[in-house]
C-alpha cells in the first residue's frame, strides 16, 4: 500500500511534457533530403534549346515534296496520292536510292495535323532518314 502512494505521489509530481527530440530529428532529415534532391531535379540534364532562325533551303530535284491542301488531300509533288499505302510504297522505292532524298512536307495553314502525321509515319515505315518542313518565313518589321 505504501509502495503504490509513493509511485501515484512520483506520478502526480511529473510533468507530462511531449518529448519533441524524435520530431526534430525526423524534421532535419527530411529538409537534407529536400536541400539535396531539388537542385537534381530542377537542372538534371543540360541541354542546348534551339534558336530561332530563319534558313534560306533550295529544293533540290532529287528531293521529294508532299504537299497537303486545305482538306487534306496527299499530293506528291504535284500528283494526288490515293492512300497511305500507296505513299510507304513510294517511299520504300525513294530509300532505296543512294544517296537518300530528303522528303520534304507543304502543309497547307488550314489543314489539321492528322495528314502531315500520316506522312511523318510513312516516311518512318519506309526507312527515310530526312524530313523537312517547307514554312514561309514570318513578316518582317
Amino acid at each position: 500500500m505504501v509502495r503504490k502512494r509513493r509511485q501515484a505521489a512520483a506520478l502526480e509530481d511529473s510533468i507530462p511534457d511531449i518529448n519533441t527530440t524524435p520530431l526534430v530529428d525526423v524534421m532535419l532529415v527530411l529538409l537534407i533530403i529536400f536541400l539535396i534532391t531539388i537542385p537534381v531535379v530542377n537542372f538534371s540534364v543540360p541541354v542546348d534549346l534551339p534558336k530561332e532562325r530563319n534558313e534560306v533551303r533550295e529544293t533540290k530535284p532529287e528531293n521529294i515534296v508532299i504537299s497537303v491542301d486545305a482538306a487534306g488531300q496527299l499530293y506528291w509533288l504535284d500528283a494526288p496520292v490515293t492512300s497511305t499505302a500507296v505513299l510507304v510504297d513510294r517511299l520504300k522505292l525513294a530509300a532505296q536510292q543512294q544517296p537518300q532524298p530528303e522528303v520534304q512536307i507543304r502543309g497547307d495553314l488550314r489543314s489539321t495535323y492528322a495528314p502531315v502525321g500520316r506522312i511523318v509515319h510513312a516516311c518512318q515505315r519506309a526507312g527515310i532518314a530526312k524530313v523537312g518542313f517547307i514554312t514561309e518565313p514570318p513578316p518582317r518589321g
